[in-house]
């Protein structure tokens, strides 16, 4: 099993509109920070935490990568296929 964040896998992420993978890509941004902080302190516990959500951060840019090259493309929803 690859490491990283459930429910961030490959398939998972194919999945995704572009907004949600920009938000997705946010918050794991935003989670990178707080546990290189935690770590610098001293108070991070789970040092495989960081490794998983570089990899999650790589996932979803590599997707976004995907999708403007036109390899993949983002799925159809409700309001776009009417």
């Amino acid at each position: 099993m690859a490491i990283g964040t459930k429910g961030l896998g490959v398939d998972d992420l194919r999945g995704f509109e572009d907004a949600k993978l920009v938000e997705e890509l946010k918050k794991a941004k935003e989670e990178l920070f707080n546990l290189r902080f935690q770590s610098a302190t001293g108070q991070l516990e789970n040092n495989s935490r960081l490794r998983a959500v570089k990899r999650d951060i790589s996932r979803i840019y590599t997707t976004m990568r995907e999708r403007e090259l036109g390899i993949t493309e983002a799925p159809i929803t409700k309001e776009a296929a009417e």
